[in-house]
């Protein structure tokens, strides 16, 4: 025997909507905005947790309005590295800059490299000022330059720094995973 009920939703609006209109409506500024701002913010996430790509937050009749920062990229095209001159000129430039930067080796046939530099070109937008993106597609470029970077899986994801590999991370397993893995070994050498 079953019972039949209401959908939930539909339950919990009419619950809510005659809650709103039991009681009127009292602004807490004790965080500094209003307590239902801080539920959803209208955009369906924590105010707390947005983007720093956000510029301000304005607080207008218990509403947040946020303005979207539009001379930051939401991401950054990962620039092609071609043979072990152009690595040796990049290396170079990084010294010099004591830049470090990120090299994906990947290939064109691989499943997981074409999902994972999509993600990768987004964290290159987040790191911009602070890494280089760079990528080599080791079936284009000569096989000395594969051997220096010692590649022997697809995608591997390298950091260099004064001119020498300093971590790496072989993404063989989820692209999100493999974005995570990738971050902490930024956060590392930050």
């Amino acid at each position: 025997m079953s019972i039949l009920a209401p959908n939930s939703h539909i339950l919990y609006r009419e619950v809510h909507h005659r809650d709103q209109q039991q009681q009127p409506q009292q602004q807490n500024w004790s965080n500094g905005c209003c307590s239902n701002v801080i539920k959803t913010c209208g955009f369906g996430f924590d105010r707390r947790k947005m983007d720093d790509r956000f510029k301000k937050v304005v607080k207008r009749d218990c509403k947040v309005e946020a303005f979207w920062d539009p001379s930051r990229p939401s991401f950054v095209e990962l620039e092609p590295i071609t043979d072990a001159e152009h690595l040796d000129r990049i290396l170079e430039q990084a010294k010099e800059a004591s830049t470090p930067i990120i090299i994906d080796w990947m290939a064109a046939w691989c499943r997981k490299c074409i999902y994972l530099k999509p993600k990768l070109e987004k964290l290159a937008a987040e790191y911009d000022t602070k890494f280089k993106f760079y990528c080599v597609d080791v079936n284009n470029v000569p096989q000395a330059l594969v051997k220096r970077g010692n590649i022997s899986k697809m995608p591997t994801i390298q950091l260099w720094k004064d001119g020498e590999m300093k971590a790496e991370v072989i993404g063989g397993h989820k692209a999100w995973l493999v974005i995570e893995e990738v971050r902490e070994m930024i956060k590392s050498f930050i």
